[in-house]
Parts: structure tokens; C-alpha cells; sequence
């Protein structure tokens, strides 16, 4: 495949790999804990192919890379996550679909847009799923990572499925959307701790969004209607199907878990854009809010006024909204740019106390070069630094065996050197984020930059189906 040399999304460690392969025996610097025991796996893109007209970091074909540690050795497998648009271009030897920055495929028999299943991934009622928020979940068995197919829980899937599904600690149920760019715009799923989608319904927007990641509580549902907009109209224009409309106001909705479009309340607030929600938690009468906020944002060059120099920077934030006054507070937490935001998931929808993001590097690329603790109750923060030249992703907090504290656990994520132009694993602890990683582990070929990941236990993957 010709690399186009002027595209950072497909050179350096951005650039994709060919190869799918399964490697026992890593060798790891420093030690992997011994109740440390389960699998990390990360989803991102990796197109197959040369993409057709100008290709963007969103569109390559889902790749799966995972590490499974146990009794302090590690192994590693990388696969495709293969969709049936990944199989028909397969067939067809070429790029059959191009991508988000060109103009809809109106004509394409397959379909105007393809799943690329390359976004995140989700462990829930045994079984873990690969996600786009364009389409249905695909069902990976683990831990060889090979694609099951298409998951639709048995025919009842109507929407698309957010790359964000919430998974309730608790009780076990699964709480997700999908967003249209056509009535309805919005719609709110339930699944049950057996994996039965128990219940779909409508929620009224004004008009289309693009709608990325939400948030739960133990009793409520938090939807953002952000001024990210679709407009059909636009695009007969010739203008941007999706904008960034900087005078319309940021809603949040609140919704009982079990509620529908007539009992949930909206909020506004300033205009902004939100990737990825850190967590929300109910504090007496307010539902608390913790997110990466931008001013606005130019994702698929979706500005329609002069360039914003705080755009496109994250920040945590905090908003409070008051159920019983109806009054919004919004509050910066921590004036470093940050994103990928995660926490110990035990604790989803409950009041916690640290959180964790990818620090941003002084770059025009969506780059880390350290994870930043976030101690939620006291506004103070440390980070462990990647180092020069080093670059990671999302840090993923996997749980202590038999832990008793929130941040009794590990951070692990992949790590690239631009200089050596090797990947590792890191592990890192977090209850010592400064400090050096604990087991680096090396991976024996490049993991390319990518987007979200899951740790699976070592009991779920013996009840994996």
C-alpha cells in the first residue's frame, strides 16, 4: 500500500500494520503483579487499504491489539475486527468506501457509509463488543479476537449504538443510544444483566447531532445536545453536512433510568463540545457532571466562523445541575489539556474520588505524552510522564484483585518510542502515578495510535461465551 506522504493519519506511528499476529513469552521490564490477571485489549483504526480521495484518522478498518497477563508472563495478538464491509473490500482487492471527509456514497451498492467497528470496546454479559457508533456492535471472541459477527440482540437493535455504552457496576444492566441524522434523532436503549434489550425508546431533539458519549447515574441518564449539528440542507448547499453552530446553546437531559421523552428535563448552558464524560453521580438534589470540555470543536472541519485558538483543547469540567431550582453551574477543574478520560468502573454513576486522562503534547496531533490523576476532592492532580519522544493512549484502570480502595489498581496502556519505533505495554500503579511504570511490557511489532480499550478479568474471560 502506497503511503500518502502528506496525510499524518497514515505515517509514523499513525500509519497502520498488515500483519495479525500471536506472541507468547513477551519480555517485560520490571515485574507484571501477581494479582495483576486478565486481558487489556484496545480498539483503533487501521485501514486495509489505500483509502479513496482524502482520508481521515476515523476511518480505517477496526484492528483489536490485546495482552493477556497471567502468573506475571504476557502474550500478545492483534486482529482486524472483520466487519462485512472489511470482508467485501477484502474481496475486492481496494477500497470500496471513502471516507467521513468526502462526500456521501449515495450510489455505493453496499451502503453510503460502512461500520468500521474502530472505536471502543465493551465487556458485558460475557461476552466483549466492538464498536462504531455508525452501526451495530460486532461480538469478539476473546481472547483470540476473532470477529463472531454482527450483534443485534437477536433482531431487536434499531438504532445505531454509541461507541459509549454505560455499564451499570450494581445490577449489571447496560444503558446505550444511538443518534440519526433523521427523526428520531435520539434513541435510549436498556439492556438487561443476561444481555436482553429490554426496552427502546425515542427522546425529541430539535434537529441531528452528533452525539458521542453520555453518562449514568444510579438512577438517571445524562444526554448532551451539543451544537455539533447535522443539516441535510447545508450539504444541498454544498456546505458541511455536520457544524459547529457556535450561537445555539449546549442542552444536557436528564432522565430517569427507566423513563422516556415525557419525563425527562433539559438544562442549558454555554456552547461547548464534549467527547468523553469522566463519570456523573447524584450529590443531594444536583446530578454532577465531569467531563472534557471544548469551547467548540473542528472535528471533520465542522467550524462555520473564524478559527478559535481555545477550540478543540479539552479541559475537565464539572456542571452541576439542580433538579429542584433548575439552576446549571459549570466549573473548569483543571486548566491542563486532557481527554480519554476513565475511571476504576466499579464505581460508574457513584460519587468518586480520582479520575484519569491522557494529557495532551504540545502537538497539532491528537498525541499523549503522560496520564494525569485527577483527585476529585481535593482539586489537586498528578502525572506520570511517558517520557521524551513517548507517546500513549488511554489508560484503562485495571483492578486489584480483592481491592479495597478506589484506586487500588493499575493504569495500563500502550505506549509508542519515536526514537526506538517500538511499542509497549506500561503498568503503571495508580495509586503511585508518578513513579516509573511497575512492567513495561514490549511488544514485538508497532501498535499504531488509537482510540478506546477495555481490561477483561481473568474471571470473565473464563465465563466468556
Amino acid at each position: 500500500m502506497a503511503i500518502t506522504a502528506i496525510n499524518p493519519y497514515l505515517n509514523s506511528n499513525f500509519a497502520p500494520v498488515r500483519t495479525e499476529i500471536t506472541t507468547d513469552n513477551l519480555k517485560v521490564i520490571g515485574e507484571l503483579p501477581t494479582n495483576l490477571s486478565g486481558m487489556f485489549v484496545r480498539n483503533g483504526p487501521n485501514p486495509q487499504w489505500s483509502p479513496i480521495g482524502q482520508y481521515h484518522w476515523f476511518d480505517g478498518d477496526g484492528m483489536l491489539h490485546g495482552v493477556r497477563i497471567s502468573n506475571g508472563q504476557a502474550s500478545y495478538s492483534n486482529r482486524y475486527v472483520q466487519t462485512q464491509a472489511w470482508k467485501i473490500e477484502q474481496a475486492a482487492g481496494k477500497a470500496v468506501w471513502s471516507g467521513l471527509l468526502e462526500p456521501p456514497q449515495m450510489d455505493n451498492p453496499h451502503g453510503a457509509y460502512k461500520n468500521t467497528a474502530n472505536t471502543a470496546l465493551v465487556w458485558h454479559a460475557g461476552q466483549m463488543l466492538a464498536l462504531n457508533e455508525g452501526g451495530a456492535p460486532h461480538a469478539i471472541k476473546v481472547p483470540d479476537l476473532k470477529t463472531k459477527g454482527e450483534y443485534t440482540y437477536n433482531g431487536k437493535l434499531v438504532s445505531a449504538f454509541t461507541a459509549h455504552p454505560k455499564v451499570d457496576p450494581d445490577i449489571g444492566e447496560m444503558m446505550f443510544f444511538g443518534y440519526s441524522f433523521t427523526p428520531p434523532y435520539l434513541q435510549y436503549s436498556i439492556v438487561s444483566a443476561a444481555g436482553e434489550l429490554l426496552r427502546t425508546v425515542p427522546i425529541d431533539l430539535p434537529m441531528g447531532v452528533m452525539m458521542h458519549d453520555f453518562a449514568i447515574t444510579e438512577n438517571y441518564t445524562i444526554f448532551m445536545d451539543l451544537p455539533l449539528t447535522f443539516n441535510p440542507e447545508r450539504m444541498q448547499r454544498g456546505e458541511s453536512l455536520m457544524m459547529f453552530e457556535r450561537d445555539r446553546p449546549s442542552r444536557f437531559g436528564i432522565v430517569p433510568r427507566y423513563g422516556d421523552n415525557s419525563n425527562i428535563r433539559w438544562f442549558e448552558s454555554s456552547p461547548c463540545y464534549v467527547f468523553h464524560t469522566l463519570n456523573a453521580s447524584e450529590v443531594q438534589d444536583e446530578i454532577v457532571l465531569v467531563a472534557c470540555r471544548m469551547n467548540a470543536t473542528t472535528v471533520l472541519n465542522a467550524s462555520n466562523s473564524q478559527p478559535d485558538l481555545e477550540a478543540d483543547i479539552p479541559r475537565l469540567h464539572c456542571w452541576r445541575f439542580n433538579l429542584s431550582t433548575g439552576k446549571v453551574q459549570e466549573e473548569m477543574l483543571d486548566d491542563v489539556p486532557a481527554e480519554f478520560p476513565r475511571i476504576n468502573e466499579n464505581y460508574l454513576g457513584q460519587p468518586t474520588r480520582y479520575g484519569y486522562a491522557g494529557r495532551m503534547a504540545k502537538n497539532s496531533l491528537p498525541l499523549f505524552d503522560g496520564l494525569i490523576k485527577y483527585d476529585l476532592s481535593n482539586g489537586k492532580s498528578h502525572t506520570h510522564e511517558f517520557g521524551r519522544g513517548r507517546y500513549g493512549g488511554e489508560a484503562v484502570f485495571a483492578p486489584s484483585l480483592n481491592a479495597t480502595a478506589e484506586d487500588d489498581g493499575w493504569l495500563v496502556t500502550f505506549v509508542y518510542d519515536e526514537d526506538l519505533e517500538t511499542s509497549e505495554l506500561v503498568v503503571v500503579n495508580a495509586q503511585d502515578v508518578t513513579s516509573e511504570p511497575i512492567a513495561r511490557v514490549i511488544i514485538p511489532q508497532r501498535v499504531p495510535y488509537g482510540f478506546h480499550g477495555t481490561w477483561i478479568s481473568e474471571q470473565q474471560l473464563q465465563v466468556s461465551v
